[in-house]
């Protein structure tokens, strides 16, 4: 897939509709920025999206894809499945979200309780404070980390490095398909 292809062609698309970028924005619920960076070839629009524009500028999504124009039309079952690939993404992204929200509540509950009894022996002699100390060591510098990786999650750093790696391993096979 050439982004800047795909780029080229949704800027096509949206100009014989004679839309602007604001208007294009706002008719699918997305920042102008965001539809400059799909025309720049700079980022994709999620599945959800591609069907979206496919069905707004009446052409099948492989041509979005692909970044030039066929003359087959996608056929109603594609589409059909593609939606529904497209909604079973976004549940699955909403439910781990969900679960990673909760992990980051339960962190900063744990961090908030182990800062706590870091600082004092609040189990008053039924752990030697000593061993006590180190297990609150320990799990304050546990939730710490897991903190640190639910903030990154939830800023969408573990998506673009698995966009990234995507890239890399079609770039990879394709280079082998070439090389063949």
């Amino acid at each position: 897939m050439n982004q800047s292809k795909t780029g080229e062609l949704l800027k096509l698309l949206r100009k014989e509709k004679g839309l602007t970028q604001e208007q294009l924005a706002e008719k699918l619920f997305v920042s102008s920025r965001t539809v400059s960076r799909w025309e720049t070839g700079s980022n994709m629009p999620d599945l959800s999206i591609l069907i979206e524009l496919a069905d707004f500028y009446n052409v099948d999504i492989r041509e979005i894809i692909d970044g030039e124009r066929k003359s087959e039309i996608m056929n109603q079952d594609t589409r059909d499945t593609l939606k529904k690939v497209a909604e079973y993404t976004a549940v699955v992204k909403k439910k781990l979200r969900k679960r990673m929200a909760m992990m980051l509540s339960c962190s900063v509950i744990l961090l908030v309780f182990s800062s706590v009894m870091y600082g004092t022996n609040g189990f008053n002699g039924f752990i030697i404070e000593s061993k006590c100390r180190s297990i609150m060591g320990f799990t304050l510098g546990f939730t710490t980390a897991l903190l640190v990786l639910n903030i990154l999650y939830l800023l969408g750093v573990f998506d673009k490095l698995n966009e990234k790696k995507a890239a890399f391993m079609y770039r990879k096979r394709t280079e082998t398909t070439d090389d063949e």
